[in-house]
């Protein structure tokens, strides 16, 4: 195989290891093998252009011309000219198929279905970043900045992931570019011939030595291996160390104090936001069945399955604090505050959690006492949670939580003592950029309230009944203090403003209050079980009593149910031994889903799939105050990969330059022309390291010129002046004497000058050369010749239609 034949082969495979990143965020994984088929079939389109030989912009040409058939072929055979040739009617479907995909991009959670949109969103975006990786590293033959689209593509689609991509698909996507450069290094130690090293390379070869012809096949050399060597090394240092260094891990879990792997007891769990996917969840244009459980609870009502508790409000957004995290316990311990005179009821679930449903936080009933489950699972004791361990998550799971429920009356609410002093400090702390509208709404509102559970209450129905709050789906989502005062004042929102609020009103009155985030009960089935979905995740506050714990309201209108102790008909009851009211709501879960959408931007209006918040994941951001475009993830990549490739235009014209100029043939080879060149090639390469031509030199004082500036050994001066001399004869001799060796003088000159610049002049040389000005003379000088053309060409057309209008012929008519 020859070397260019090997760099194409290992330019796809480079490309389709990097598109490997993108195979989490879809489901199912067929158009993989559809965009290798393409890319392969455009790469040997290549290799044949390659052969003709065509010019390298002509090479891409053709290949991007070739993708256009296959593409047509693939996607709209049906609208197209011959099954192949896009027609009027081709090019409108793929851009119906364009806009559809953009748009389900936007719509659908990761893993997304492969709809004809996406699909073709991912084969075409596959095929151009391989374009251009083949144009890089083949065509012109510079496979490193070929790992520029490699690093857009893969950091695009890691990005695009829960958590980023995994450390299997960084391996992947690194070994395929890799494998390219280790190809790209052995066609260029082939152009060298024959390379000598120690003994086992082969047979005995003159000069004592043993070698191998690195372009014949023969068996890899010290270089190679020592390549080789050195990639792999690289890539193990790339996994490693990350998962060794704490402030270097992506995952939930972050190494501290007593360690954080399983049975080490210690350990933290990092600050992170659950409500960032909020419009992957919202946009879901189905219902999707999350998780299913039985139950020997009699009364599901009451049954959520809390996820997470985001207990820190800093003033942008509310998340769960960093704490620290250990092995689960047999039994977990009884839950803070909870005194032995409330009613409980032990009960047990069996849970069953959905294959595409993979998170890092365990859906549980609170209290939980105790949960059966396999896998590496960690302790949160603040919170009650249970989070997952270096990669593992809550896809396709089977467990049991053995859990209480917590059944106070208004009374012991009401005749609830103060909560500790560091509990209270802790859970009522509320940011300086909380506006003052939020502390003095909260006062007005529970006015006149005796106790702190009587304000509580008056909280909660303030904005469930009677405060004027309605229901909407379409106001954008916010959780910070802005996002608050926005919605205390036009009063519209779904669950995450009402609970939110609740919570940071609660706060303003020395009540200790969180957000807890999860799953209500969810919908009864014929079979006995109750399957939650997508619509039935919510946000609710928990407020802290002491002798009960924490406590779950419902401050949103027609969502969830509300407990029995915050009916509004147990408001004024303030006694400890008051018993609570008769329920007044259903007595069993809905055997439908409920007509009320739950909350988020789109609801039923638009028929996505209705929701309050999305599914938990480990990154830190928090969401968005309006809801993002789905342009957006495009118009970033588009951007993103620009801003990687426009730097690279210097450095690839000039390397291409230097080609044409130091080529052993053709009009630029050994001659008068070749000569020329070569010394035109010298004066720019000494203008790449800081020494600027002078016209007004011949070409002797210019080659001492470069001598001394450049401080070249004797080796590198002796073959300036040996291209000074070939040009004097050229420009002086009668008959001048051809020269050969030329090219070679002036790789000498480029590695002495390069030897004796400094690093950053090195860099400059290499990524920004000082004489790719030319380039913008050279545009500039085609531009104004092409004004002066235009300028010239009206009066001539203009004499010639006056001398048409003159003719004999033209007189008679």
């Amino acid at each position: 195989m020859s070397g260019r034949a090997r760099l194409a082969l290992c330019a796809t495979v480079a490309t389709l290891c990097a598109a490997c990143a993108l195979l989490p965020l879809v489901d199912p994984v067929t158009w993989m093998f559809e965009a290798a088929i393409l890319l392969a079939l455009m790469s040997g389109v290549g290799a044949a252009a390659r052969r003709v030989p065509l010019a390298g912009p002509l090479t891409i040409a053709v290949q991007a011309l070739a993708g256009v058939p296959l593409m047509t072929l693939l996607f709209v055979r049906d609208e197209a000219v011959l099954g192949l040739l896009p027609g009027p009617d081709a090019l409108t479907e793929f851009g119906r198929l364009l806009e559809d995909g953009v748009r389900d991009v936007g719509r659908y959670a990761i893993p997304a279905p492969v709809t004809p949109g996406i699909r073709l969103l991912l084969v075409s975006g596959v095929l151009v970043i391989g374009l251009a990786v083949d144009a890089l590293a083949v065509t012109y033959r510079t496979a490193a900045p070929a790992g520029l689209p490699l690093l857009a593509l893969y950091s695009v689609a890691a990005g695009l992931s829960r958590g980023g991509a995994g450390w299997l698909l960084f391996l992947i996507a690194a070994a395929g570019y890799l494998l390219l450069l280790l190809a790209e290094g052995r066609d260029r130690l082939s152009q060298w011939g024959r390379v000598f090293g120690g003994p086992g390379n082969g047979a005995d070869r003159p000069g004592g030595g043993r070698g191998f012809a690195a372009g014949a096949g023969g068996p890899a050399g010290a270089p190679v291996r020592t390549g080789r060597r050195i990639g792999a090394l690289a890539l193990g240092l790339a996994v490693v160390v990350p998962a060794l260094l704490p402030t270097l891990d992506g995952g939930l879990l972050v190494g501290s104090g007593n360690g954080a792997g399983p049975g080490s007891g210690g350990g933290t769990i990092s600050a992170v936001n659950p409500l960032v996917s909020l419009q992957d969840s919202l946009n879901q244009p189905e219902d999707r069945e999350v998780l299913n459980y039985r139950t020997t609870a009699s009364d599901t009502r009451d049954l959520y399955l809390r996820i997470v508790a985001l207990d820190q409000f800093d003033g942008t957004t509310w998340k769960p604090s960093e704490r620290t995290v250990t092995d689960v316990p047999e039994r977990l311990p009884r839950p803070p505050g909870l005194g032995s005179t409330v009613d409980l009821t032990r009960i047990n679930t069996s849970i069953s959690t959905a294959g595409w449903y993979a998170q890092n936080w365990l859906p549980l009933p609170y209290p939980a006492s105790k949960v059966d489950i396999s896998g590496r699972w960690r302790f949160e004791p603040k919170g009650r949670t249970l989070v997952g361990d270096r990669g593992q998550n809550t896809h396709g799971l089977q467990y049991q939580v053995e859990s209480l429920q917590v059944r106070p009356t208004p009374g012991q609410l009401a005749a609830a003592p103060a909560p500790p002093a560091g509990l209270l400090r802790e859970y009522t702390k509320v940011p300086a950029s909380l506006p003052a509208v939020v502390r003095d709404t909260a006062r007005r509102v529970t006015r006149g309230a005796p106790t702190t559970y009587a304000k509580a209450v008056k909280l909660q129905d303030w904005f469930a009944v009677n405060g004027g709050f309605s229901y909407n789906t379409d106001v954008r989502a916010g959780s910070g203090s802005g996002a608050i005062a926005r919605f205390l004042r036009q009063k519209e929102g779904f669950c995450v403003h009402f609970s939110f609020s609740m919570a940071a009103m609660a706060r303003t009155l020395g009540i200790p209050a969180r957000v807890a985030v999860g799953f209500t009960p969810g919908t009864k089935q014929p079979d006995g079980t109750t399957s939650v979905g997508l619509k039935d995740a919510h946000a609710w506050p928990e407020l802290y009593f002491q002798g009960i714990g924490w406590t779950r309201f419902e401050p949103t209108p027609s969502r969830g149910s509300i407990p029995d102790y915050a009916y509004p008909d147990s408001r004024g009851t303030t006694g400890p031994d008051t018993p609570a009211p008769a329920p007044s709501r259903p007595t069993a879960p809905s055997e439908h889903p409920s007509a009320d959408p739950s909350c988020g931007p789109d609801g039923q209006r638009s028929g996505s799939t209705p929701g309050c918040i999305s599914l938990p994941t480990e990154t830190g951001t928090h969401p968005p105050e309006s809801g993002s475009s789905s342009w957006a993830p495009l118009g970033l990549a588009l951007a993103g990969a620009l801003v990687l490739l426009l730097p690279t235009v210097p450095l690839l014209w000039r390397r291409r330059l230097r080609s044409r100029r130091l080529a052993g043939d053709g009009p630029d080879g050994d001659g008068a022309a070749g000569t020329l060149a070569a010394w035109r090639e010298l004066l720019d390469t000494a203008w790449d390291f800081d020494i600027p031509p002078d016209d007004s030199l011949t070409p002797r004082k210019a080659a001492a010129r470069i001598i001394r500036l450049g401080q070249l050994p004797p080796e590198s001066a002796a073959a300036v002046q040996r291209v000074a001399a070939a040009v004097e004869q050229v420009l002086y001799a009668p008959q001048p004497q051809p020269v050969s060796g030329l090219a070679a003088d002036v790789h000498h000159v480029r590695a002495g000058l390069r030897d004796g610049a400094s690093r950053a002049v090195r860099l400059r040389a290499q990524l920004a050369p000082r004489s790719a000005a030319r380039l913008r003379w050279a545009w500039s000088a085609r531009w104004t010749a092409w004004l002066v053309r235009c300028r010239t060409s009206r009066p001539v057309a203009a004499a010639r239609r006056a001398a048409a209008s003159l003719r004999p012929g033209r007189q008679r008519a």
